[in-house]
């Protein structure tokens, strides 16, 4: 499992120093929330920040585009520094193209759906993919509450991707991610999880860590997860923790 903190609940007077002590508590991704006002109901930051951010990290930047025509973009988000960059299909008209051309950019290239939407999509994608978001919240601001409906969701989502050539797709989640849930969410399949109030409001960040590890470390792996184990092609950056 890879936990990937989302940067909108850090301190953003001391970012430099988040960054610092994330890498130091063993984190190696970092979620970017990009929102542009219109897909989403909120307005957080650019390609500038991204690229200031980059300069003082090594992490894995996994970005989140929640913006409408994000295929615009995409190329400023690489230079700027981003490793992975996820598209909502609600916002994209010709999503398997921007897909490839994220991976034409060198990038790792993800699609994420919102709650209500539904994964069928996912039988025609998946080979365009390298990661697909699940959002267990409606998107557009940090602290709701977590849909149950997500863990279906989840093993709905590995089952269609499996028997579409996806088996190397990894699968994120998004919203209302804590430790009392994250073992029902490996569980289901999920593994990234991404956490921001609830990882970012308990210092300090390596207990956290071990907090979010602690319900899932001693499970017997799944078959697929040993699979994906030995698929070092998956990641160029990030490691599995567990």
């Amino acid at each position: 499992m890879i936990l990937s903190p989302s940067l909108l609940s850090a301190d953003f007077g001391h970012l430099a120093e988040e960054l610092a002590a994330l890498e130091a508590a063993g984190i190696t991704w970092l979620h970017l929330d990009i929102m542009d006002g219109a897909f989403v109901p909120n307005i957080t930051f650019g390609p500038p920040l991204l690229q200031a951010l980059r300069s003082a990290s090594k992490l894995f930047f996994d970005v989140h585009l929640m913006i409408e025509e994000p295929a615009r973009y995409i190329g400023d988000f690489r230079a700027a520094g981003a490793d992975m960059l996820v598209i909502h299909v609600e916002a994209d008209r010709h999503v398997q193209r921007t897909l490839t051309a994220i991976r034409a950019l060198g990038c790792k290239a993800g699609l994420a759906l919102n709650p209500g939407t539904d994964i069928s999509c996912l039988r025609w994608l998946a080979r365009d993919m390298d990661m697909v978001l699940l959002m267990s919240v409606n998107p557009g601001f940090s602290g709701q509450a977590f849909l149950p409906i997500t863990y279906e969701k989840i093993r709905d989502a590995r089952r269609i991707l499996d028997a579409n050539g996806g088996e190397g797709v990894l699968i994120q989640v998004d919203g209302g991610v804590c430790p009392e849930n994250t073992p029902l969410l490996v569980e289901a399949g999920a593994q990234i999880l991404v956490s921001g109030s609830a990882f970012f409001g308990h210092k300090p960040y390596a207990q956290r860590l071990a907090a979010f590890m602690a319900g899932i470390n001693g499970r017997a792996l799944r078959p697929e997860e040993e699979a994906l184990r030995r698929r070092k092609d998956i990641l160029d950056n990030g490691t599995l923790l567990c």
